[in-house]
């Protein structure tokens, strides 16, 4: 990657700056422990995520405590999470159910036809992926997954990714996880892909000089303009939008990231973004998996 001139990589730090909220300071100083003015007293603006991760799992993890995104967002965002009849996302799982058992491709096959309930053969498996696989000599995520079943067993056309019925059909398999704790492995033939995703987790890039962790480690817990940051976990993908009104997939969402920064984004299922999936994943190792959750 060609280095950023100076004055271009000043610049960005100068936005990073300004960007983030002026309130959004460390605890420890007398400013923001001065609990005595109004606004010290407001916290309805500020998501209260502290207290309500778990300890990590990894001696190496970057956090003293691991955070879904949930609690980085509003009440009533939690609120929608929590409901499943409010949880728009829901309407994927039902579409999904309904793919689960349709029969298509020449095999005259459903995904029921070799799994059965869905409910008892899918608990558990998402909250594993991305997984190797042995036949590839790489691992898959859950929608490359899904798509190997079509091409194999069913004798059925792939679906693209991004496609309504690839992401229904993820949100559907994930949902059976639903409160499972997130348990990618990393070690044995994983982890020269993990230590790649790690690699492309702190690489700074775009016009903007940023990393992954530049706002998902460092600066998690502050605004950036009118975003509130998180830890940027994946236990909830697909995540429902509420900006986009729609289910989104992780790697669109990792797409959407680079774009932001000014940078080329690698292609969803690259190799790229499947190792940044693995590290990812990974840094959220025990949260449980929240399927379809809600974002803004």
């Amino acid at each position: 990657m060609p280095s950023v001139p100076y004055p271009l990589a000043f610049a960005a730090v100068a936005i990073l700056a300004l960007a983030v909220s002026p309130h959004a300071q460390d605890t420890s100083s007398p400013r923001a422990q001065d609990t005595s003015s109004p606004r010290a007293q407001d916290t309805s603006e500020r998501p209260a995520w502290q207290e309500h991760g778990i300890k990590p799992q990894s001696p190496d993890s970057p956090f003293g405590e691991v955070v879904s995104g949930l609690y980085f967002r509003s009440k009533e965002t939690q609120a929608m999470q929590a409901d499943d009849f409010n949880n728009p996302g829901f309407l994927a799982v039902e579409q999904g159910e309904d793919l689960w058992s349709k029969v298509d491709g020449a095999a005259g096959k459903s995904c029921a036809s070799c799994h059965n309930e869905a409910a008892t053969a899918m608990k558990g498996v998402a909250a594993a992926y991305p997984k190797w696989n042995g036949k590839l000599g790489k691992p898959v995520n859950l929608e490359q997954r899904i798509n190997i079943c079509r091409s194999g067993a069913l004798k059925a056309e792939p679906w693209a990714f991004g496609s309504p019925e690839l992401t229904a059909m993820t949100t559907y398999i994930r949902n059976q996880s639903r409160g499972m704790p997130v348990a990618v492995k990393v070690d044995g033939p994983m982890t020269p892909w993990f230590d790649r995703g790690k690699a492309l987790y702190y690489q700074r890039n775009g016009q903007l000089d940023l990393a992954c962790a530049s706002c998902h480690e460092k600066n998690h817990g502050k605004y950036l303009r009118a975003d509130f940051l998180s830890q940027g976990q994946s236990n909830g993908f697909p995540v429902y939008r509420l900006r986009d009104q729609r289910l989104v997939p992780l790697h669109e969402r990792m797409e959407g990231c680079m774009q932001d920064v000014r940078a080329t984004p690698y292609k969803p299922l690259s190799d790229e973004f499947l190792a940044l999936e693995t590290y990812v994943a990974w840094r959220g190792l025990g949260l449980p998996v929240e399927t379809p959750a809600v974002r803004n």
